[in-house]
This record gives structure tokens, sequence and C-alpha cells, in this order.
């Protein structure tokens, strides 16, 4: 029965990481297009560093943890958008260096990552309850 429950620890684990990858990919999706004067820095995009964590004597895992943020360059890129109010007098603005296609598969892969787990926190639930229904049997 231990092994039921850290299923609920380890998959518990995995859902917290990919909402916070989720979170940083909306982020950056969302700030994709902002611009910043060329004598500051461009939006850095964040991309989340998961680590696993140490099991037991047995070598099994117990889980995954965020493990930091790195971000993206802070040089952007620079785009002539003479409209701007933030170009300069060259019309250039900074624009952050965010690849849309590499989000959007960030995104689907955390997404399916989430409802993965969230199946094996079901699933495990389920296996629980069927478990104690028996006992009372």
């Amino acid at each position: 029965m231990s092994d039921l429950f850290s299923v609920f620890s380890v998959s518990g684990s995995a859902l917290d990481v990919y909402k916070t990858w989720l979170d940083a990919v909306s982020d950056n999706i969302a700030n994709a297009n902002d611009s910043s004067s060329t004598s500051g820095p461009a939006f850095q995009a964040r991309y989340v560093v998961a680590q696993g964590v140490s099991g037991g004597p047995d070598g099994t895992g117990a889980g995954v943890k965020v493990a930091g943020v790195a971000y993206g360059p802070a040089a952007g890129i620079q785009v002539y958008d003479p409209t701007n109010p933030l170009a300069d007098s060259k019309g250039m603005v900074r624009k952050p260096n965010i690849d849309m296609g590499e989000q959007m598969t960030a995104m689907m892969i955390a997404e399916r990552g989430y409802e993965a787990n969230l199946a094996v926190v079901s699933r495990a639930q389920s296996a629980y309850q069927a478990a104690l229904s028996i006992g009372n049997a």
C-alpha cells in the first residue's frame, strides 16, 4: 500500500513542475512582442529547469522538482519600428528573442505531461478506493 501512496507523491511533484513550466511558457508567449528601448534589456524568456528527486536505497526516484529557472538573452533582437514611442533616433527597438514555434512545442509537451500525471493520480485514487472497498466487504 505504501507504493500506492508514493504514486500520489511522485505524480503530484510532476504536476507541480508541469504547472510551473506552463506558467513560464504562457509568460513567454504573452511577452513575445514586447518592445523596449535599445538602451535597456529585452524581456528575457523563462525556461524551467527540472531535476529528479533522489529516492530510497533501492534506487527508485521520489519525483521531480523545479531546480531553477534559466533566462533567455537580455540582448534580444533589434527591430526597425520608427513609430514605436520607445524607438531610438535610428527607429530601432529591442524585442525579445523568443521562438514562438519552440514555445508552442514546449506548451504542448508540458500540457501532455500534466494530463498524463493527472491520469496517473486519478487511476491511483480509483485503485486506492477499490482496495478500501475490499477491506469493507
